[in-house]
């Protein structure tokens, strides 16, 4: 027998040797790619297609796509990866391809609705873009002339924009209205890396890496994961440990040389077990913490009266870690104390090369998980591991965010519901809190976007929520901009239809591996129709033209409203929406990104002039660029010599300046750009936390979670409920119109240990009732070893729901249920029947075999913010129990009294600003959008 590979399919044998097998089609067959049409097997007839390039939306890795269009009728047939993409080469998951799914879904909105009746009355009229848009500008207008700047706000979930292009919108407008979901996200993670570097997100080069640390599921469902997930699984092919922290057996934990499945919150005491045994053997860079530390900043602050000297500084590190043992760390977490040692020592054996991650996952879940990122990132320093190959970079290593034209000043004025004096250091703004705000009377909106975002069943408190857009006193004006309906979207005024992955425009550049690239976003109808001769106005002409509705885009549609916000440019907001290149003329989205990619993308104009082509050709052409590949040890750039000319170099911290800026530091008398901190260097010790009132936590440690062993009293019937984990196939709240995914995923169990379920006398499928402080939800159980005895854990991505049968909701993926409130602020979700088959153009609705929805676990917390930067804390302390006679599958009640309550009690642990100066704000941390200076200072 032949040991060459046959191929699976006997046709393929016939083939020409010398043409081959190929994985995609040619770039140059893109404009006319032939192939067969599936419809009409066994006849061999001919389909053209236009293969045109985007990006997915379908998670954050902003993974290349191609859309196929067929010639004849327009229509998509179908999305591959787009092998010209830098990031994902051409490889996607399942929610990739599942974008047609989304495009061609029945129940898609495709016209702007509005809303008649009471807020969730479920009443509405489809109107005009015109309307739609004469209404909300006329609205921000008159905050605007009335100084109402901070009733004017935009809350985002995923942005699928690089940061520029709404933050030019908002400067031009003069606002601070720019919230973000990211508090529920990763401000966890996010913390732990900027104290380190004033960068907050890593960027492992897992492809070249000997060791490989996750805290999280990250071949499967994490940050970036496709692109990750390739290259972590070609470094373990080359003979790379892959090691996963996780409490949860996920797939990536199956995966790994070694799972470590610990007692949530306990990550940092494994961590700086580990960074202990690399400082007692003498195992780590001595070099690299040297140069590239702030450790001579520590022992001026902390230890005065030591020798000022690096070995003074290392024998300090060692008594002062040493109380980390793996005994210890063992005991608070529950996994072998060898097995940590074994750990500890695969990364010293990998030095440099030692590539780790953590995002959500216990910096998410946990009060004090910002520390597990910076437990983390010492692990990393002490390896020297800081943006070498194989190691890990602060992100903007490898992400590029091209300036765009015409970008406004920062806005001068400060909005405290977004980030308030209470959460000087968050990252970034609390937006879960918002609803608690309002209730105190810190304020009211007069114009409240949400965009891609769904607090109401996203959120922890999701009723506080509701009750915050019930009340037109509160919010006067709520445009929901989505392409799917949700739970937000029925309590709107306007439900306003903007495109999915493939129906708009955008740039994206993630830091997926050492490179820098750029990926074009594109409505691909519209091209197909205008590489045929067809002109349109606006992008939802073209897919009104395409057979899809109204169906918008956002670039076109703040373009819009701003111009009429300021018809006749007093305001001062029009001039920034004037073309680029004609004065006057209102610039259109081929102008913005034509300017761009002339301008501010290095080595474009180079790459497609090659080909005879502009770079905007050149992206619409390919949808992706490589703008850098193997970039290492940024942080060691040097200096221009012109631009040292007339610095000043601080004798004691070696910080070179000029003219008041800061330009870098000076490094075994080199002049290099160094990290964007204080010292520009990587900050063991932090003068910041220590400055703002957090003194204790200046240096890497291990704060004890809210979720702490000892907090649980089993006797009681009490466990921790583990809430974060996602599941590979879905997307937060955007797939449930995408009936490929929902088919594979429809439930969320509760995980349970057998030890428990033999405790508690149940067994897989029987009821459990979740008891939380402020409510409970009545769930499945699943009897598991996946999961650590005293956990209980439940996937985030399921229990949608819906108030009407035939709208408000994806019929693929929502629960009908009834909603009432009982009483002042207690309310009762019950189920009245689950997904079923319905009716629909796609004859595939008529064929739906699942019933079950999950269980809406989030309206059951209660908001939890961490201190220091305000991520809402996932994990809960529960008590678990069998239900009562009267409760049933998919029930959840709250009491958002008692939700009010929980939230004065963790705020009342905060330390306000001011900082130093009278700061609201160390000027220096990163923030979303940064506002002027002058904003900074309270008066």
């Amino acid at each position: 027998m032949s040991d060459i590979p046959q191929p699976l399919n006997p046709d393929a044998l016939r083939l020409d040797p010398a043409a081959g097998l190929a994985s995609y089609p040619p770039v140059e067959k893109w404009d006319d790619w032939v192939e067969y049409d599936t419809a009409q097997w066994p006849r061999k007839v001919e389909k053209h297609c236009r293969i045109i390039p985007t990006i997915c939306f379908n998670c954050e890795a902003a993974c290349g796509l191609l859309g196929f269009v067929e010639k004849d009728t327009n229509r998509i047939r179908r999305f591959e990866g787009n092998p010209e993409h830098p990031g994902s080469r051409g490889r996607n998951c399942a929610k990739g391809p599942a974008t047609l799914n989304q495009v061609t879904d029945p129940e898609r909105i495709r016209y702007p609705l509005k809303r008649m009746g009471k807020r969730g009355e479920g009443k509405w009229e489809r109107v005009s873009w015109d309307e739609v848009l004469d209404d909300i500008a006329g609205r921000v207008r008159k905050a605007l002339q009335e100084d109402r700047r901070s009733e004017i706000m935009y809350h985002v979930g995923r942005p699928g924009h690089e940061l520029l292009y709404h933050q030019r919108i908002f400067h031009a407008w003069g606002i601070d209205g720019h919230n973000s979901h990211t508090n529920v996200c990763s401000a966890g993670a996010r913390a732990g890396y900027a104290f380190w570097s004033g960068i907050d997100r890593p960027s492992p080069d897992h492809a070249n890496a000997r060791f490989i640390l996750l805290l999280s599921s990250h071949l499967e469902s994490g940050h970036y994961f496709n692109p990750h997930a390739q290259r972590i699984i070609e470094a373990k092919n080359a003979g790379t440990k892959l090691c996963v922290i996780d409490t949860r057996l996920s797939n990536t934990a199956s995966k790994a040389d070694y799972w470590l499945s610990t007692w949530p919150g306990s990550e940092a005491a494994i961590l700086l077990a580990m960074c202990n045994i690399l400082l007692q053997e003498d195992r780590f860079d001595r070099q690299f913490l040297r140069n590239w530390v702030n450790w001579e900043e520590y022992l001026r602050e902390e230890h005065p009266d030591q020798p000022q000297t690096f070995r003074s500084f290392i024998a300090i590190l060692k008594e002062t870690y040493a109380q980390f043992t793996p005994e210890f760390a063992a005991n608070e977490s529950g996994v072998d104390a060898k097995i940590l040692v074994e750990v500890a020592h695969e990364i010293a054996k990998a030095g440099s090369a030692f590539s780790s991650h953590v995002w959500r996952n216990t910096a998410a879940g946990n009060l004090g998980g910002w520390q597990v990122a910076r437990a983390l990132q010492f692990l990393v320093v002490l390896a020297g591991a800081v943006g070498t190959p194989g190691g890990t970079a602060p992100n903007a290593a490898n992400k590029f965010i091209p300036a765009p034209p015409l970008m406004p000043p920062p806005a001068k004025v400060w909005n405290e519901m977004l980030i308030p004096r209470e959460f000087p250091l968050a990252f970034f703004e609390m937006s879960f809190l918002l609803p608690h705000f309002i209730k105190e009377g810190r304020g009211k909106l007069a114009m409240y976007f949400t965009r891609v975002y769904n607090p109401v069943w996203t959120n922890p408190d999701g009723m506080s929520w509701i009750e915050m857009l019930s009340d037109e006193r509160k919010v006067e004006r709520h445009a929901c901009l989505t392409p799917t309906w949700s739970e937000t979207a029925w309590f709107a005024d306007y439900v306003l239809p903007m495109g999915h992955a493939s129906e708009r425009h955008d740039l994206m550049s993630q830091e997926t591996q050492a490179a820098r690239w750029i990926g074009f976003r594109q409505p691909i109808l519209r091209v197909a129709l205008e590489k045929q001769g067809k002109k349109f106005n606006t992008t939802y002409e073209a897919h009104e033209a395409a057979g899809i509705g109204q169906v918008w885009e956002e670039d076109e549609f703040w373009i819009e409203l701003s111009w009429r916000i300021d018809p006749d440019g007093s305001l001062g907001i029009r001039k920034y929406f004037e073309s680029p290149y004609e004065s006057g003329k209102k610039m259109t989205v081929d102008e913005y990104y034509r300017w761009i990619f002339e301008n501010s993308v290095p080595g474009l104009p180079a790459a497609a002039a090659k080909q005879g082509l502009t770079p905007l050709e050149y992206m619409r052409k390919y949808g992706a660029f490589l703008i850098e590949d193997n970039v290492y040890r940024v942080h060691e750039t040097g200096i221009e010599t012109a631009d040292l000319a007339d610095s000043t170099t601080d004798p004691t911290t070696k910080v070179i300046s000029k003219n008041g800026t800061v330009l870098g530091v000076e490094v075994d008398g080199k002049a290099c750009a160094g990290f964007p901190t204080p010292s520009r260097k990587l900050e063991f010790f932090s003068r910041t936390l220590k400055d703002w009132k957090w003194p204790d936590y200046a240096i890497p440690g291990y704060i004890k979670s809210h979720v702490h062993s000892d907090n649980i009293d089993v006797n009681a019937g009490e466990m921790l409920l583990l809430p974060t984990f996602r599941l590979p196939t879905l997307i937060h709240t955007r797939s449930g119109n995408a009936k490929w995914l929902y088919e594979i995923s429809h439930s969320n169990p509760l995980w349970l240990n057998p030890k428990d379920a033999q405790w508690l006398d149940v067994k897989t499928g029987d009821l459990l009732k979740i008891q939380t402080e402020i409510g409970y939800f009545i769930d499945k159980v699943w009897v598991t070893e996946g999961i650590k005895p005293g956990v209980v854990a439940c996937s985030h991505h399921l229990g949608r729901w819906r108030l009407a049968e035939d709208q408000g909701g994806e019929r693929w993926s929502t629960a009908l249920v009834d909603l009432k409130q009982l009483g002042e602020g207690k309310w009762m979700m019950r189920t009245i029947h689950g997904i079923k088959p319905f009716k629909s153009d796609d004859p595939d609705s008529e064929r739906i075999f699942w019933q079950d929805g999950g269980v809406h676990q989030n309206l059951t917390f209660p908001v939890q913010p961490d201190y220091i930067s305000g991520q809402h804390c996932w994990h809960q302390k529960v008590r678990v129990a069998k239900p009562g006679p009267d409760d049933k599958y998919g029930d959840v009640f709250v009491d958002t009294n008692k939700s009010h309550e929980v939230y004065k009690r963790w705020m009342a642990k905060t330390r306000p600003a001011p900082g130093p100066g009278n700061m609201r704000r160390p000027y220096w941390l990163p923030r979303s959008y940064k506002p002027a200076a002058e904003a900074y200072y309270l008066k």
